[in-house]
């Protein structure tokens, strides 16, 4: 049997079908061209990172100790002149709040490094001073009323040991604080 000669409709639906299949393909492979680049952009620019789930810091607690609302007084059990004072100076810097700067009042011996004394409501901010005081540095309870926390300088003393590292998450600022986005009434008023 002789090939069988096509029709001239019948070519032209053919190239026509070709034609539109090849159009498709082209058309897909565009979209996924600019799909890839598109994503490829998005994430170079930080731009599609995914959100966070909770937030960047632990809620305000007005209660919990922190340098801020920790007063200290810095008193010398050594014969070093001005050490509580440049002992004092530093824990303004790191944010404490400073009461006393004298000699121990009590006038005890501290052989270590230093004494962190605290009564029962300065018990978590004394937290805060031991690991300033250094290696050797001992926590004494007494029965003092306040939260307020007495560091006692002792004979190997020489300098705030550097703050330790935070863990977790820090705490959020106070409300009290943050700027209020809202405007006033005053500014609406003019």
């Amino acid at each position: 049997m002789p090939p069988r000669e096509l029709t001239p409709e019948l070519r032209h639906r053919r190239q026509h079908r070709r034609t539109t299949a090849t159009i498709l393909v082209v058309i897909l492979m565009l979209f996924f061209a600019f799909w890839y680049a598109y994503s490829y952009y998005r994430s170079s620019t930080g731009e599609a990172a995914p959100p966070t789930s909770g937030s960047s810091c632990r809620p305000f607690d007005p209660k919990a100790a922190t340098a801020a609302n920790t007063t200290v007084n810095v008193y010398n059990a050594t014969t070093k002149k001005g050490l509580a004072a440049r002992t004092a100076t530093e824990l303004k810097r790191r944010g404490f709040t400073v009461g006393d700067v004298s000699n121990d009042p009590l006038k005890r011996k501290v052989a270590g490094a230093a004494e962190v004394r605290f009564g029962p409501s300065g018990k978590s901010r004394a937290q805060l001073l031991v690991p300033l005081g250094g290696k050797g540095t001992t926590q004494i309870a007494d029965k003092r009323k306040g939260a307020t926390v007495d560091l006692v300088l002792g004979a190997t003393f020489t300098s705030l040991a550097p703050a330790p590292k935070a863990t977790g998450k820090p705490m959020c600022p106070s409300p009290s604080t943050v700027p209020s986005s809202a405007p006033s009434a005053t500014a609406s008023a003019s």
